[in-house]
């Protein structure tokens, strides 16, 4: 179990950690491909469960509008690529998922760790969005967003920051 302590907390005006991962095709894909471009970078529990539904399809039925933004939107978790590709299918998403088996990404974001849900305390996925500028510092960071209205929760960030 990780401790609490050792999570990474990573705060508004920090530049975000790079990486280089894998996508639902197994494709390398980094922080450093979008420089230049906003990227919000979401980390969420679990494919096909009704919160991350609702929340990927919110940002799916939204996404002209981000585009239009110039935002780059790369969601995460530790499921596998399969899992992600029949979850990109199902619900016909257009941005890339990545897949953190390891949990190295999550860890170095300080998303995964202790939870608490009906009296039980188990290790997990933090359910976070980090707003990014096009330098990549931290312009926000959306602790447990509201799934129905995430994409307008992403586009006030950057509305204020302008």
């Amino acid at each position: 179990m990780i401790n609490k302590l050792s999570m990474k907390h990573l705060k508004v005006g920090d530049i975000a950690p790079p990486f280089s991962a894998k996508n639902e095709l197994g494709e390398k894909i980094s922080l450093s491909d979008f420089q230049g471009k906003r990227v919000v970078l979401y980390f969420y529990p679990k494919d096909n469960t009704p919160g991350c539904t609702t929340q990927a399809c919110n940002i799916r039925d939204n996404y002209e509008s981000i585009l239009d933004q110039n935002i780059v939107i790369l969601g995460a978790s530790a499921d596998d690529q399969t899992r992600h590709q029949k979850f990109i299918e199902k619900f016909d998403l257009p941005f890339p998922l990545i897949s953190d088996v390891d949990k190295e990404l999550l860890n170095l974001y300080g998303v995964w760790g202790e939870k608490k849900f009906m009296g039980k305390i188990y290790d997990g996925i933090h359910r976070t969005t980090f707003v990014l500028d096009e330098s990549h510092t931290i312009i926000g960071i959306i602790d447990k967003p509201k799934n129905k209205m995430h994409t307008e929760e992403i586009l006030a960030l950057y509305q204020t920051v302008k």
